[in-house]
């Protein structure tokens, strides 16, 4: 590629620092002026925080890098179906903020994990969820966001891509590892805010240079590579002609690449699984300061998903018409001199309009709020990925653990999580067809839909029980895994060079299995809890729909373990008190938020009311109807935007 086109003049490379610089400031003041010396305060933000960064931080954490380079590449490829991944959130964000967080608050729980713990007893599922959510992380989130965010810098600064990796990791670890969550959500808002201006401006220059909205969907419809000659002949027509029905939401429910039952069904579960029972999003909305504070972060963060289909997948279809033969190639030698991987080069789409596009300043501006969406969706798991190793698995192997220990433990986890991401890259780069956005779904297809299965029926169905929820589990990750395996085994392939996998593995769509997979674990969750025995009431007041608002004492179903664990007293006795501690040892107690342990013990009465302020669900009358009417209003954008671009 040309190099005049790299960040290498003053004007980049100074918007670049100080971006990094105010960054930096944030976090820090975010970790100087929060609690963090408790488990409540690094992974809840002592459930303080208002509306608009939840609403900020809940799109932030969603819309990785991955976002610009997927939803941009799959729209350079197919057209604007893949716009209607985001509008579903618009929907499941009001379930989450007015179903499932409700009942999660009442429950009292940090984690996922935990609350499936109280309402169904047992260790198995806890430990069995946190080590498949992990999992999750690794192959969609991390590694597809890692990958993502090093093709930018390879392409702006024309660096070795594992070199940009660990560039990008050692500053997005420091400052997790050193804030906690009120950190991440509070760069997290400044970095919504730049990442929206930024890249509100690209479209524009996009727009501009198409000549507007009638002249790009002409334009986009004729453009199709010059070189289409390959050495066994020429190439299938429909392998490089944009689709007929590229600008059509739904599309036909056999032959189209994302057919519209699965985009309407198949979507929703995975949505309900990621929106309602993901530990990054739900974390988040508990660290509301009331219930009203919750709903509207949702609504928010519901407006903000209406952008991507206009700041995205519309610029990546923009960036076929500017750049067809490279973005659009189809031989696979001819892809593999633009890009370096023979499946295809669409992932490159959005990466090349900024560097190709934006004048000096303002592309320093555009990679930083590139490397900004990275890191904030990468801080956000890492944080999350830590709490749920700490608080679900380590406590199992270390019941007596001191808080010190536990978060010593979740700032070396984060480093470990890193190494097994870095080593996954290699088969995110060519899975797909090279289309990442694809790549996420299809793996979420996979591994989701049991997890949404056992949640859903956990809240709406008390008759559900342990035996139930673990068989369903087990039974749904095993069909999943198997289809998983087989088709990465045989490859996806792509239109030059199709996979061989048997049409009865590969040939259903990742849509409708994510639907049948959805449809075995409900049958066989509802079918072994039928026949075994029922969860008495007193165990599930406050954990499920129908018992929701009731005020009797729950006795918890985990209430003999926790009679095995010691006492704080017991703890602190054993950490041998407070002797005096040099300077070298205090700074760094600081650095890590471990230096608050001088706090004054509280009395009974002061602990239950902390208690009672964490478990709090009511609203002011007020605000309650100001919310509702807007979730209303939110419902009906949706159902709008869906019909009039279907």
């Amino acid at each position: 590629m040309d190099s005049s086109y790299k960040i290498n003049n003053p004007a980049d490379i100074s918007v670049i620092v100080i971006y990094f610089v105010v960054v930096l400031a944030v976090g820090l003041w975010a970790m100087y002026s929060t609690n963090r010396g408790t488990v409540g305060g690094f992974f809840l933000a002592g459930r303080s925080m208002v509306w608009w960064p939840i609403g900020a931080s809940l799109f932030a954490s969603n819309i990785g890098s991955g976002h610009f380079v997927g939803l941009a590449g799959t729209g350079a490829a197919g057209g604007i179906a893949t716009g209607g991944f985001e509008w579903n959130a618009l929907v499941l964000v009001v379930v989450l903020g007015w179903v499932f967080v409700p009942i999660y608050i009442k429950a009292g729980v940090v984690t996922m994990p935990e609350y499936l713990r109280k309402r169904f007893g047992g260790k198995r599922i806890q430990v069995y969820l946190s080590v498949l959510s992990l999992l999750l992380y690794i192959f969609t989130k991390i590694s597809a966001d890692i990958f993502s965010g090093a093709i930018f810098i390879q392409l702006a600064m024309g660096l070795n891509l594992y070199l940009a990796i660990v560039i990008l990791l050692a500053i997005t670890g420091l400052y997790t590892i050193t804030g906690g969550l009120a950190a991440v959500i509070y760069t997290d808002t400044l970095q919504t805010f730049i990442m929206l201006v930024g890249s509100f401006i690209l479209m524009g220059f996009a727009f501009d240079k198409v000549g507007g909205y009638n002249a790009f969907v002409e334009k986009y419809m004729n453009a199709i590579p010059t070189n289409v000659t390959y050495t066994n002949g020429t190439l299938n027509p429909k392998c490089y002609t944009p689709r007929a029905d590229s600008f059509h939401i739904f599309r036909d429910p056999i032959t189209g690449d994302l057919p519209w039952p699965g985009l309407v069904f198949g979507l929703s579960i995975l949505a309900l699984w990621y929106w309602c029972t993901d530990q990054v999003i739900v974390q988040r909305c508990l660290s509301g300061k009331n219930m009203s504070h919750v709903k509207a972060g949702c609504i928010m963060c519901g407006y903000l998903k209406l952008l991507p289909m206009f700041l995205m997948v519309m610029p990546g279809m923009i960036s076929r018409i500017l750049y067809t033969d490279v973005v659009a190639c189809v031989v696979p030698s001819e892809c593999e001199r633009y890009c370096g991987t023979p499946v295809g080069c669409t992932n490159i789409a959005y990466p090349k309009m900024v560097v190709e596009l934006m004048p000096n300043g303002l592309r320093g501006l555009m990679l930083s709020v590139m490397l900004a969406s990275l890191m904030s969706s990468l801080t956000s798991i890492f944080n999350s990925a830590s709490t749920l190793f700490t608080m679900d698995i380590y406590t199992k192997i270390r019941t007596r653990a001191s808080e010190k220990e536990l978060m010593l433990v979740g700032r070396i986890f984060i480093l470990v999580l890193i190494g097994v991401s870095i080593a996954w890259v290699p088969v995110v780069q060519s899975a797909q067809s090279g289309q990442l956005f694809d790549y996420i779904q299809s793996i979420t297809s996979y591994l989701g839909p049991p997890i949404a299965a056992v949640f859903l029926l956990a809240i709406f169905c008390k008759r559900v029980n342990e035996e139930g929820a673990f068989w369903g589990l087990v039974i749904g990750l095993v069909v999943g895994l198997a289809r998983m395996l087989t088709e990465f085994g045989y490859g996806t392939g792509s239109c030059t060079n199709p996979s061989v996998c048997p049409y009865i593995v590969c040939g259903i769509h990742y849509l409708y299995f994510a639907m049948i997979l959805f449809g075995i674990s409900i049958i066989v969750i509802l079918g072994v809890s039928l026949i075994t025995k029922p969860i008495p009431d007193v165990h599930l007041y406050r954990l499920c729909w129908t018992l929701r608002n009731s005020k009797e004492e729950r006795i918890d179903l985990d209430a003999d373990e926790k009679k095995d664990n010691p006492s704080e007293d017991e703890v602190s006795v054993a950490e041998g008190g407070d002797e005096e501690q040099g300077c070298m040892k205090k700074a760094y107690n600081w650095f890590c938020g471990l230096d608050q342990q001088k706090a004054p013990k509280m009395s009974k009465e002061e602990e239950e009311a902390m208690q009672k302020k964490l478990t709090d669900t009511s609203e002011v009358p007020l605000w309650r109807n100001v919310v509702n009417i807007n979730g209303i209003i939110l419902l009906a954008v949706a159902v709008f935007c869906h019909a009039f671009f279907a």
